[in-house]
Formats: C-alpha cells, sequence, structure tokens
C-alpha cells in the first residue's frame, strides 16, 4: 500500500530518477507496519534561525541519537545558490571540501528507543509547491500521526527570562494557553509555515513553535533556544531528545554574559529595559504585544539591528565573546 501511495517517487536502486519527482526514497521496505503513525520533526535552515537554532538541534540530535536516510530531496533543482552559498575549503593553493546543501527525511530512535521522521536540511528556495506536495504524498502514506515545525525568531526579550514562544497549529492541546506572544501579524513566509497551511487544509494534525531569541544574540549561538526547541518538540510528539550537552553550554553562556552585565553598566541598563518590559507584559497579559511601542507600533528590523549593535559594540573583546560562546560542532557536522 505504501508502495502503491508513492509510486511516482523514485528509489535509488532505479537505473534513472524520474524527472517529475524531487524525492528519493532510499529506504526499500516501505511496507514496514513499523514506519506507520510515527510523528515527524522539521528543522530547516532558513532566514528565521537567530542563535543558529537549526545548528545545534541537528547536532545534538544525530551526535547522540541513532539515524537511518529514507529519503533525499534533489538540492540542486531547490536551491538559488546566488542566495545561499554553499561552504567550500581553500587549502593553500585548492579548494576541497564543497559542502552540498541537503534536504533529507532521517528515521530516527530516541533515548527510550521511539522512532520518529526528521526532516532536516536547508529550506528550499525554490518549487515550495511541489516540495510539500511530495511531503504530503509521504505524511499520507506513512500515516504521520503529527507533523512539528520549528523556527527561532529574533526578538527584543531579555536572556535573563525563560525562552518565550509562540505556539501554533490545529492541535489545541498543544498550543492552547502556551504562548508567551500572540500577534495578528503579516511576516515573510517559509516553507514550514506553508506546509502547516497545507496539511490543515488536508485535516492533518500539524504543529508548530516559534522560539524567541534575544536579538542582540541572535548572530552567536545561543544554546537556551535549542533547549527549549527540543523541549516542546519532545512533549508534542512524546520522544525523549537530548539536551544535556546543550544545557551545560547555555550554562556557560548564561555565566559569561552575566559577567559582561556585571562590567558594562551600559549592557546592563539596557538588558533592565527589556526585563521590565517582559516582565510587565508576562504580569498584565495586556492584548497589547512586548514588541509593540506605546503607539501599538512594532519595532523594525532596523531598530532591532542598531540595538543589537549596541550591545556588541558595548561589549569588551567583542570576538573573544562570540568565539567562546561557540559550541564546537559535535562529528559528522549535520549543519546545512
Amino acid at each position: 500500500m505504501v508502495a502503491a501511495l508513492l509510486c511516482r517517487m523514485p528509489t535509488l536502486n532505479e537505473e534513472k530518477m524520474s524527472k517529475d519527482s524531487l524525492m528519493t526514497l532510499v529506504a526499500d521496505d516501505l511496507d514496514d507496519s513499523r514506519l506507520q503513525g510515527l510523528g515527524m520533526f522539521i528543522s530547516l535552515k532558513s532566514i528565521s534561525d537567530a542563535g543558529h537554532n537549526h545548528a545545534q538541534v541537528s547536532n545534538e540530535l544525530f551526535g547522540r541519537l541513532e539515524s537511518e536516510l529514507f529519503a533525499t530531496f534533489d538540492a540542486d533543482e531547490l536551491i538559488a545558490y546566488t542566495s545561499q552559498r554553499p561552504r567550500v575549503s581553500f587549502l593553500g593553493d585548492h579548494f576541497a571540501g564543497y559542502q552540498a546543501p541537503r534536504i533529507e527525511i532521517y528515521l530516527m530512535t530516541d533515548e527510550m528507543d521511539r522512532k520518529f521522521w526528521f526532516l532536516n536540511g536547508v529550506e528550499p528556495d525554490l518549487k515550495w509547491e511541489r516540495v510539500i506536495a511530495e511531503l504530503q504524498s509521504f505524511i499520507e502514506a506513512f500515516n504521520v500521526s503529527l507533523v512539528v515545525g520549528t523556527a527561532s525568531l529574533p526578538m527584543p526579550v531579555p536572556h535573563t527570562r525563560p525562552v518565550g514562544v509562540t505556539a501554533h497549529g490545529n492541535r489545541k492541546d498543544l498550543i492552547e494557553n502556551i504562548s508567551t506572544w500572540s500577534p495578528t501579524v503579516e511576516s515573510p513566509a517559509g516553507l514550514a509555515s506553508l506546509l502547516e497551511i497545507r496539511l490543515s487544509e488536508a485535516g492533518r494534525d500539524v504543529v508548530g513553535y516559534s522560539m524567541h531569541t534575544p536579538h542582540y544574540l541572535a548572530e552567536s549561538e545561543y544554546p537556551a533556544v535549542a533547549v527549549a526547541t527540543l523541549e516542546y518538540v519532545g512533549a508534542a510528539l512524546k520522544l525523549a531528545l537530548p539536551t544535556d550537552k546543550l544545557r551545560e553550554a547555555a550554562r556557560l553562556v548564561d555565566q559569561q554574559l552575566a559577567e559582561q552585565l556585571q562590567a558594562n553598566s551600559d549592557v546592563r541598563q539596557m538588558v533592565d529595559g527589556f526585563e521590565e518590559r517582559f516582565d510587565a507584559h508576562a504580569k498584565e497579559h495586556e492584548s497589547r504585544s512586548l514588541l509593540l511601542d506605546e503607539d501599538e507600533q512594532m519595532a523594525d528590523a532596523e531598530e532591532l539591528g542598531a540595538s543589537a549593535e549596541h550591545f556588541l559594540a558595548a561589549i569588551e573583546n567583542t570576538e573573544d565573546w562570540l568565539k567562546n560562546g561557540h559550541i564546537e560542532p559535535l562529528p559528522g557536522d549535520h549543519d546545512q
């Protein structure tokens, strides 16, 4: 039955890939009943990746959990290389180590021996509707029980408070009374947001968790947001996901930040302002968002960027701080 539903998708055993398909199935035993009814976690590197959340989450999962490559997308058809430049190494007198972009589905096993699907890689630039159509065929064929997508957004929130979240989707039991910010705004779309719309239209269960990363830390690795991401995904999919290494990294970053705040009154004053605004919003539960000023206008990208620049400019030896706050990738780094 599964093979029939996925018949238009080629497998690696075929001599020629179908020109109409963007997905190639790697696995052979598609009708294994143990593959039915699993949940799916989606983490794609996109513009909504403040705090380098995608890389941290991917490294933690691939470094700690058993994984099996199940399907791949033709990234060469989906990536606009002028907008997403792949990395390559230059070794004195020659280039080597080209890091081709990847978009892949893995069958993962959590720490309690429970399996789930993991869609990982870079967000496609092109052919969103075709990618989503093939994902929907995959989800239908394997009767995926719940799809969970994540993002990390730069927000004017303090690092001294718990990581906030905006929860969304069609499973009320997994999103109600969770969001720390529930706006009505228009924003740039992502593949995950469009997939959420299409799955909801098809009657499939889908939720998403958009994590709130302090905007002044958006360009450095911020482990706390990765911990929160794995906690929300684990709770929604009933999985035991590893977070211990990220928790330890988060403690070190918090310690470094505390030292910077103690040493620099300007930075302390800025964070104090974010704390007051955050706490007032949390206590009063006003309809006006903590992101809105007194004129009900959202801070624009220029204002957020200026605040982030002020924070970094106020820190002595910024490069050393960013370097010390960086998490070394695990062996087999899966950052896309």
